[in-house]
């Protein structure tokens, strides 16, 4: 077998379990609001949680979460120290799935499951910022931007600069894909957690 073959499969099928729309398939699944359709349009948890549903909300992070996990999980499982090159494509599947026309969520969960998976230590700091700053300001982009930014730091104190490499390219997509929310925050109408969309 082609020795690039196996490394091929890996990205592409970390795509694939990424590009699961888990938002749409979740709220479809117990008949609530198609999340493209309300608030901000995105498939993500924050704005499944805008149907009204925090179950939903939170069944939809956590599959996230956990298919950015798996990917890892799975890559490494087939060829051990591939687990990065799974991860650029579960991250990549989310934001831009094809069955969405590349249009996906922001990324934050999927990455939060990928670091975790990676480097648990790393990951776990990541996810206790991303709750500390969203329950104390009730901002989700600011829990999620939070996390991204901070991810490439702590791996860079846990002496992890090939990771660093990675969680700065993928926190600066995490960010660029946070840009209206920004702009939001910085003119004071972004929305706060747990607000219903009209």
């Amino acid at each position: 077998m082609d020795s690039w073959l196996i490394p091929a499969l890996i990205l592409a099928g970390g795509y694939l379990l990424g590009s699961i729309p888990f938002g749409i398939i979740v709220t479809r699944a117990a008949g609530a609001a198609d999340p493209r359709q309300i608030g901000s349009g995105n498939i993500g948890a924050t704005n499944v949680l805008r149907t009204g549903r925090r179950g939903l909300a939170a069944f939809t992070l956590l599959l996230d979460a956990g298919k950015g996990a798996a990917a890892v999980l799975l890559g490494e499982s087939l060829l051990p120290g591939s687990g990065a090159l799974a991860a650029i494509g579960a991250f990549f599947g989310h934001v831009f799935p094809v069955w969405l026309r590349f249009r996906g969520g922001k990324g934050v969960a999927t990455f939060l499951g990928i670091v975790l998976a990676l480097h648990w230590p790393t990951g776990l700091i990541a996810l206790v910022l991303w709750l500390a700053a969203t329950f104390a300001t009730r901002y989700s982009s600011v829990g999620g931007m939070t996390a991204a930014i901070a991810s490439p730091v702590l791996s860079a104190f846990f002496f992890r600069a090939d990771l660093t490499i990675l969680f700065l390219a993928l926190a600066l997509i995490v960010l660029w894909r946070h840009r209206d929310n920004i702009e939001r925050l910085l003119s004071g109408t972004e929305s706060r957690i747990g607000a219903k969309a009209g």
